[in-house]
C-alpha cells in the first residue's frame, strides 16, 4: 500500500500484535463451561481488560451478563464535541472440534505457509487486536479524533444471548453515532468488503421416543418401531430433493442483489469433493446470504463402535436454522417446531426444545460512515473499491443495537474471509488481512471524525 504515517506504524506494530494473539489464543476461551474450564474465558476477559487500560481507557469494567459469562468494557475519551464510535469483537471461540485434525495445535498460534493459525486468530480474537492497531496507529499520528467504546463479548459463539440482554438491562452504556462490528470478513483476501446482510438463526433440539426401552432387533425389528428411523424421516422431510431448505410455511425463495459469488470458486472456498453436487436452487449468493438453510449440527444415537442389535427407543438431535433478512426468528422457529411435530412418522412421540435465538440483520449501506469507510478502505487496498456482500452467519446483538439506537450507523467489518476457515480446523487469519483492515479501521475513524 501507498506510504502514510498510520500504514507505517501499523506495519511497525505487526510483530508486537503477533506476540499479544499468541497470548490470547492461547487461553482456551470456549463458553461452554460442560466442556471447558471458565478459569480460560474468564483469563481471556482479563487479558482484553488489561489490554484496554494500557492504552488509557476509562471505566474498564468486566461486566456479569445474565448467561453467566463476562463480557469487557472500556470507553476512551476523545475530543470534545467529537462524534462516538463503539468497536466490538468477542473473545470466546467455537470448541476446536477433532484437536488431533489440526496440522499444528488449536490454542497455540503458528505461522505457517503467511498465514496464522490458531482457533480464534480470525474469529474473532483477530478483531480484538485489530482495533487495538487501529487505536494505536492514530495515537502515534495525532490522537484519536472520536470518542471510541469497546465492547467484547464472552460468549457470542454460543448464541446464549448475555450481552444482548445485559445491553436492553443498560441501554446507555453501548450508545454510539456509529458502530463497527469486527466480526465479518472480506469475500475473498484483497478484496475489501463490508456486510451489509447477516441471517439469523434459530437453534431447536428435537427428541422422539417410541418405547420403553431398547428392544432386541431380532426379536422385535419389523414391528416395534425405532425412535432413530423416525428422527431420521423427520430430519429428511426438511429438505427437497436437490438439497432445498423445505419448512412447511418458510418462503425459500428469495434473491441476492449485489456482490455475485462464483459457483466453481464456492466449490473452491467451501472444499467440496470432486463429484459432489451444490444443494439448493438460485445463484450461489441466494443460497447462502437470502434463503433460509437448516443444518443438522448433531444427532444423539450410539456410535458404530459398540453399538448392539437394537431397536432404539429415543434419538434426539440439534437442529439450526439460518433465516434470512425479513424473516422474524421467532416466527421461522414456530413453523420450525411444527414442521418436525407433522412430520414424525408412526405416532411416535416428539418435542421440541428453543434453546438459541438471533433476528436478521440489514445495514443501511447509504449512511455517511459507510462513505467514510469506503474512502479509508481505498487507501488501505491501493486500487480496490469497496464491496457488500451478505453473510449466511448471524451475529444476533447486531439487532439488539439496531432496536436500541435507531439512529446508529452499524458496519461489519473483519478477518473472516473463506481462507480463514472459521468453526473448522485449521482456522487462520491472514497477517496481511489483520494489517490492512487496521490501517483501514483507523484511517474510517479518522474520516468520520471530519464528516
Amino acid at each position: 500500500m501507498p506510504s502514510n504515517p498510520v500504514a507505517e506504524t501499523v506495519a511497525s506494530l505487526m510483530p508486537g500484535a503477533k506476540a499479544e494473539l499468541t497470548e490470547l489464543v492461547a487461553f482456551r476461551s470456549v463458553a461452554d463451561f460442560d466442556q471447558y474450564p471458565r478459569s480460560e474465558s474468564e483469563g481471556a476477559a482479563r487479558w482484553v481488560a488489561d489490554a484496554l487500560a494500557a492504552e488509557g481507557f476509562q471505566d474498564v469494567a468486566l461486566l456479569d451478563t445474565p448467561d453467566g459469562t463476562q463480557s469487557v468494557y472500556g470507553y476512551l475519551p476523545g475530543p470534545a464535541g467529537a462524534k462516538t464510535v463503539l468497536l466490538y469483537a468477542h473473545y470466546d471461540v467455537q470448541p476446536p472440534l477433532d484437536e488431533a485434525g489440526w496440522a499444528t495445535p488449536p490454542f497455540e498460534l503458528t505461522e505457517r505457509d503467511g498465514r496464522w493459525y490458531g482457533r480464534g486468530s480470525a474469529d474473532c480474537k483477530g478483531g480484538v487486536i485489530m482495533h487495538l492497531l487501529a487505536l494505536r496507529a492514530l495515537k502515534a499520528n495525532g490522537g484519536v479524533p472520536v470518542h471510541v467504546k469497546v465492547i467484547v463479548e464472552g460468549s457470542e459463539e454460543q448464541g446464549t444471548g448475555g450481552l444482548e440482554r445485559y445491553a436492553e438491562e443498560h441501554p446507555d452504556l453501548l450508545e454510539a453515532d456509529t458502530i463497527v462490528i469486527g466480526d465479518a470478513g472480506n469475500f475473498r483476501v484483497g478484496l475489501p468488503t463490508v456486510t451489509s446482510t447477516l441471517r439469523g438463526m434459530t437453534l431447536v433440539r428435537v427428541s422422539v421416543d417410541t418405547l420403553a426401552g431398547n428392544l432386541h432387533s431380532g426379536q422385535f425389528g419389523g414391528a416395534a418401531p425405532d425412535a432413530l428411523a423416525a428422527l431420521i424421516r423427520v430430519l429428511d422431510s426438511l429438505r427437497a430433493e436437490d438439497g432445498s431448505t423445505t419448512v412447511d410455511g418458510l418462503a425459500s425463495d428469495m434473491a441476492w442483489e449485489g456482490l455475485s459469488y462464483d459457483e466453481e470458486r464456492f466449490r473452491q472456498d467451501a472444499k467440496v469433493l470432486d463429484g459432489v453436487q451444490l444443494i439448493g436452487s438460485g445463484t450461489v449468493a441466494d443460497r447462502i446470504w437470502s434463503r433460509p438453510a437448516v443444518t443438522v449440527l448433531g444427532i444423539d444415537c450410539p456410535p458404530v463402535v459398540g453399538a448392539t442389535p437394537s431397536v432404539q427407543s429415543s434419538a434426539r438431535a440439534l437442529i439450526s436454522l439460518r433465516v434470512p433478512p425479513g424473516v422474524d426468528a421467532g416466527a421461522a422457529t414456530k413453523l420450525l417446531q411444527a414442521h418436525l411435530e407433522a412430520h414424525t412418522p408412526w405416532g411416535a412421540r416428539v418435542s421440541t426444545e428453543q434453546i438459541g435465538e438471533g433476528q436478521a440483520f440489514r445495514a443501511d449501506t447509504t449512511s455517511p460512515a459507510y462513505q467514510a469507510m469506503a474512502t479509508a478502505m481505498a487507501v488501505a487496498y491501493p486500487g480496490q473499491e469497496m464491496q457488500y456482500a451478505g453473510q449466511g452467519g448471524s451475529i444476533p446483538l447486531c439487532n439488539t443495537l439496531a432496536a436500541l439506537y435507531p439512529r446508529a450507523e452499524i458496519l461489519l467489518i473483519g478477518l473472516s474471509e473463506p481462507e480463514a476457515q472459521i468453526h473448522a480446523v485449521d482456522e487462520s487469519v491472514s497477517p496481511e488481512e489483520l494489517e490492512r483492515l487496521s490501517v483501514a479501521e483507523a484511517l474510517f475513524l479518522r474520516t468520520y471524525a471530519a464528516s
